[in-house]
Order: C-alpha cells, then sequence, then structure tokens
C-alpha cells in the first residue's frame, strides 16, 4: 500500500509540473514580448548614444524578414528562440566592456539565457520537427549572424564595431517584437 501510494504521489507531481509546463508555454508570446522590451531597454542602458566617429561605418546586414512570417506559431517561436541564442553568442565572446555598463550587459545576457531555456523547453514539449522550409529559414539567420560575427572580427571588435552591432541587434529585436505582437 506504501508503494502504489508513494507511486500516485509521484505521479501527481510529474501531471502538475507537465500541466504548469504547458501553461507556461502558452504564455510564450507574452512571455517573448516581455524579454524583447526588456532587452531594448538594456541595450539602451549598456551604452550612450551612438559615436558620431561611427556614422561613416554603418553596414546593411539585411535581416532575413522571411523567417518571421507567421506561417504557424511554433515556428515563430523556433525562430524567435534561434535569434535569441545567436544573439547570446554574439554578446559573450571578444567584448569590448570598458565602453558599455557591465551590470546591463550582464542582465541582457541573463534575460536572453533565461528565455532560451524556456523556448528550448516548449518547442523541445512540442516536438517541432524542422521542414525543408524552416531549415532554409534556419540557415538564413545563421548566415544573418554570421554576417554580423566576421563584420567585428573583420573590425577587430572595435567599439564602433560593437555600437554598429548593437544597433542592429536592437532592429533585429524590433522586427520580432512586431512579429510577436500581430500573433
Amino acid at each position: 500500500i506504501m508503494n502504489s501510494f508513494g507511486l500516485i504521489q509521484i505521479g501527481l507531481i510529474l501531471l502538475c509540473h507537465t500541466a504548469s509546463s504547458c501553461l507556461h508555454c502558452s504564455h510564450l508570446p507574452l512571455q517573448e514580448r516581455k524579454v524583447i522590451k526588456n532587452s531594448l531597454q538594456l541595450l539602451d542602458k549598456m551604452g550612450k548614444g551612438f559615436p558620431l566617429q561611427c556614422l561613416g561605418e554603418k553596414k546593411s546586414f539585411r535581416f532575413p524578414e522571411q523567417v518571421l512570417t507567421p506561417i504557424q506559431k511554433e515556428t515563430v517561436n523556433v525562430a524567435i528562440e534561434e535569434i535569441f541564442q545567436h544573439i547570446f553568442y554574439i554578446f559573450s565572446k571578444n567584448l569590448t566592456p570598458a565602453a558599455w555598463d557591465g551590470t546591463a550587459l550582464e542582465q541582457f545576457q541573463n534575460g536572453l539565457y533565461q528565455q532560451i531555456e524556456q523556448l528550448e523547453a516548449c518547442v523541445i514539449k512540442k516536438q517541432i520537427h524542422y521542414h525543408w522550409s524552416k531549415e532554409v529559414n534556419r540557415l538564413k539567420l545563421k548566415k544573418y549572424f554570421q554576417k554580423i560575427k566576421y563584420f567585428l572580427e573583420d573590425k577587430q571588435h572595435s567599439l564602433c564595431s560593437w555600437e554598429i552591432s548593437r544597433a542592429e541587434t536592437r532592429r533585429c529585436l524590433q522586427l520580432a517584437d512586431k512579429v510577436i505582437w500581430k500573433l
């Protein structure tokens, strides 16, 4: 009798955990918008205005907007997760923190990391598999973020290259927010 009671308790705990996880996943768009809003505020807080000496170095990375075309909510969530992962990776490597507010940068990284964890859990729960078109979108996103990465490397992670990348990240997050809002 004690064994079956223990199993029932474990089953109830798992059921509650699964139900709360599913409930958590149903609130993803709201949560993503909150993370994006917070990330945009932290990007602003990280550095001051765009340095005038960097105006001549502007570069167009051309964000592949078609990856955020809302065909299915799950597809957009997968794309958002990819975007967050790439941004997290870029802002975790070869930084020139002397120019930026370190606390804001750390909060920015932590917020992205936590959201990536949440999105991964929801995407895995729904067992989303990429179809050919989704894989193409994934590659387009990878290519876009590689352009930013190579730009930073080519400019030897200079202050201007980081400021341009920060401005591009802001634009990318604003586009993602606009799509999530439409969902």
